[in-house]
């Protein structure tokens, strides 16, 4: 929902210049042309999106906070508009290779934009949308000016909180019961932004006493309108909430725009059907040959699932202890470097510091680790892996959660999160010549970077055991199981919102066919009724840059390299992978 009010705020900006810039592009030069419409069309988005802009490091309008209301959409959806219009006043014919790609992502940005308001109307059923929380604690958080300069912009940005969430409560018609309770938990669990957080830059910073009274209470009075807004929901008379489950119409138009796929969304899940079957022989071959190692003594089941899962949970018991997990994260981000180093897989950027941290109270409840990046105007910034706690766990799910992230899948998880995937990704997209690419980063693109990433390492040998210059066996098959993971989010996805999955349905899917711990499963099924199209990203685009790799391989020959390949691929941002295919199969 965050990226439907930033692709909706940034429509509302060329329009004002309409005709600027239709009299611009009269001359023959349409790339100068265009190139102006683009700085023109960005300084004007960050004032008109302001937390958008602070998120990705451009902080001139830190103070602000917008408004969600009626008129401000009114707004936006007619400038989205004209904003379409004035893109057709170019011809893209006479682009160049980089603006035309820019071209496509504006424009499909655009329509979706007008789709997103006209047709699908999250604003109204996803109470979860509407959370101040992060805007905030990203200005105590990072450390791109003064304490005290982004003290006092913090403070006048509190101003408007109250009337955030009070035009929250106007816009919210029949809310979905999933997306009200994570409403209500991710902004309670944040308010303590403006309470101990806040406390304590007040303790480090130099600002007056008085000034220090009148922040706190202004914030004071945000925890007000943050803590109402919770207890309003709680109150809200629902009983025939609308189902989570946006049907198969939305979500096939959800997944053209949000993944901007050489496939269809029916296509890519028949791709998914088939690539599990794959799967499920190749992890059959491997539980074969492990069997006599680990369980020689007992016979082999001759139900092939039931084997695999047997095999999988006694390599799933070795694992670290609950208060090592995020010691063992920070420890092997330097092995994966050595390991990229000494196989010469891509160029690292040494001076790009990347940061664990215990995931903040305002991020919980959708996923248990996540990369926060710094934007394009904030290239050395810190990048955030965010690792989820065990607050408030039984002994069963922490025991549960550390078998599905063992010692084979946390290595996994942290070449899919860090290095080389999400971390050395998106610092590659900050270095893009194009700042439509990074602001406007395509999901598929980053998503399937990273569990491209998983079968690249392990191709070059990875997880090697001691002698071997191969992946060992059991790192093969739990890799294996690891990207049953991604493909069975496609699949998981599509059936939930399409064909009616039920839970029940669901966790016997995650459980038998993917083999997910049960704790894993059920959060993915919670993931998965809180968000639509997304969880097919990561397959989609795994699927469609393999399959360019391969493609290339084949026309190169013996000049393929992989280190240029992969270099080459990042150097056009986070665009779509079905353009950058075209560009990189039309120079070779």
């Amino acid at each position: 929902m965050k990226k439907l009010f930033i692709i909706i705020s940034c429509f509302c900006l060329v329009s004002c210049n309409n005709k600027e810039i239709k009299h611009k592009t009269a001359s023959p030069d349409q790339n100068a042309h265009f190139d102006k419409y683009k700085e023109t069309f960005v300084e004007s988005l960050w004032r008109l999106y302001p937390g958008w802009a602070s998120g990705i490091g451009y902080h001139k309008y830190d103070s602000i906070l917008t408004i969600p209301n009626q008129q401000n959409r009114d707004k936006l959806l007619a400038f989205s508009k004209a904003n379409l219009d004035s893109l057709k006043t170019f011809d893209i014919n006479k682009l160049s290779d980089n603006n035309k790609t820019d071209y496509y992502m504006l424009e499909n940005s655009f329509n979706e934009t007008q789709w997103s308001f006209n047709t699908f109307k999250s604003y109204e059923w996803n109470p979860a949308a509407y959370n101040v929380c992060g805007e905030f604690a990203e200005m105590l958080a990072n450390n791109y000016d003064s304490l005290d300069i982004r003290l006092e912009n913090f403070y006048l940005k509190l101003n408007n909180v109250s009337a955030y969430y009070e035009a929250a409560k106007q816009n919210i018609k029949n809310p979905t019961a999933e997306h009200t309770q994570l409403a209500i938990d991710q902004n309670i669990g944040g308010a303590s932004i403006f309470s101990t957080d806040l406390n304590e830059a007040l303790t480090r910073s130099k600002l007056s006493d008085e000034k220090k009274i009148e922040i706190k209470a202004r914030a004071t009075t945000a925890i007000e309108a943050i803590t109402d807004y919770a207890s309003w929901l709680k109150q809200l008379e629902n009983k025939e909430a609308r189902s989570f489950r946006i049907g198969a119409e939305l979500f096939k138009k959800k997944f053209e725009f949000d993944i901007m796929s050489g496939y269809s969304a029916d296509q890519i899940y028949e791709k998914a059907l088939e690539h599990k079957k794959e799967l499920h022989v190749k992890m059959l071959v491997l539980t074969k040959e492990l069997w006599p190692k680990y369980l020689k003594d007992k016979k082999m089941p001759e139900d092939n699932m039931l084997a695999i899962r047997e095999m999988i949970d006694v390599l799933s018991t070795k694992h670290v202890k609950p208060d090592s997990f995020q010691l063992a994260i920070e420890k092997q981000i330097p092995e994966l470097v050595e390991f990229i180093k000494r196989n010469d897989l891509i160029t690292l950027d040494p001076t790009k510091p990347l940061v664990v941290r215990k995931e903040p109270a305002y991020m919980a409840g959708t996923a248990g680790a996540s990369i926060s990046s710094p934007g394009p105007y904030d290239k050395n910034g810190n990048t955030y892996y965010n690792v989820g706690s065990f607050g408030g766990w039984d002994k069963a799910r922490i025991e549960s959660y550390l078998r599905e992230y063992n010692h084979y899948i946390l290595q996994i998880l942290n070449i899919h999160e860090a290095i080389p995937g999400h971390y050395t990704q998106l610092i590659y997209s900050n270095q893009s010549p194009s700042i439509i690419k990074s602001i406007f980063g395509n999901g598929a693109m980053v998503e399937g970077w990273a569990v491209y990433t998983e079968l690249m390492m392990l191709e070059n040998g990875y997880g090697a055991s001691a002698g071997s210059a191969q992946a060992s066996p059991e790192m093969w098959l739990m890799y294996y199981k690891w990207n049953l993971r991604s493909t069975c989010n496609t699949i998981l996805d599509y059936s939930i919102h399409t064909k009616n999955l039920n839970k029940e349905e669901a966790l016997n899917f995650l459980m038998n066919e993917a083999f997910q711990q049960k704790a894993e499963a059920e959060g993915k099924w919670k993931r998965a009724s809180l968000s639509q199209v997304q969880l097919c990203s990561y397959f989609t685009g795994y699927t469609e840059i393999y399959d360019l790799r391969e493609e290339l391989k084949k026309k190169q020959g013996d000049k393929f390299n992989l280190k240029a390949f992969h270099e080459k691929f990042l150097s056009y941002g986070s665009a779509p992978v079905k353009l950058i295919r075209e560009l990189m199969l039309k120079e070779n």
